[in-house]
This record gives C-alpha cells, structure tokens and sequence, in this order.
C-alpha cells in the first residue's frame, strides 16, 4: 500500500496518503469530505470531494461510508476528527498535508 498508518487511537488518526485517497475514491471504496470554507472550495477544489465547511461541519450529516477528511494542510480535518470524536461518530482517517500535499503528488484538481 501506499499509505503510512499511524494507530488510529485517542491520541491520533490514521492518516493517508494522497497518493492512497485518490486511488480508493477512484474504486469508490472511500468518500472524501473536505472542510475548507466555500471560498476556498472555489478557488481550487479536489474532484469528487464533498464540501462540508468546518464552520458548518455537523459529524451526524456525513456521508455513508468510509470517510477521510481533508482540508488544505491537515490542521482543520484534524479539528473535525475531534468533533466526529466528541458527537461519537466514527470517522478515524484524514488525508495527510491535505490539499498542499495532493498537489504536491501532482494529483488533479479543479476550479
């Protein structure tokens, strides 16, 4: 695999890497929910992301399924696993370096 686990514990998530997300939101296996703000999401977005800004963020509306976070640099996905962790919702994994790192990787993005 592509991806460096860390232990999906209390004191942290497991985070993936670009490179993984976007080969298993190729095969639908992962939904990708990002938490930027809608200004940013225009600006520059992943494709097939789902945009659920952190200032709205509400963990009981997320899609089904195995979800991943994701923001621009990892800061505000690791706030939204905190508030997935607080309502009980089990969402464990965030994509590392975010939206900098998936360019980084030369993966695609949209406007």
């Amino acid at each position: 695999m592509f991806w460096k686990k860390t232990a999906a514990t209390q004191s942290g998530p497991i985070e993936l890497e670009p490179a993984e997300v976007s080969a298993r939101m190729g095969c639908g296996e992962i939904v990708l929910v990002d938490v930027r703000e809608p200004n940013e999401i225009a600006a520059e977005r992943i494709p097939g992301a789902v945009s659920m800004p952190l200032s709205q963020f509400d963990p009981a509306a997320l899609p089904k399924g195995e979800v991943v976070l994701s923001c621009l640099s990892g800061k505000r996905s690791a706030m939204a696993l905190t508030k997935c962790r607080q309502a009980g919702v089990a969402v464990t994994s965030h994509m590392r370096g975010g939206l900098m790192a998936w360019k980084a990787a030369g993966l695609p993005t949209a406007r």
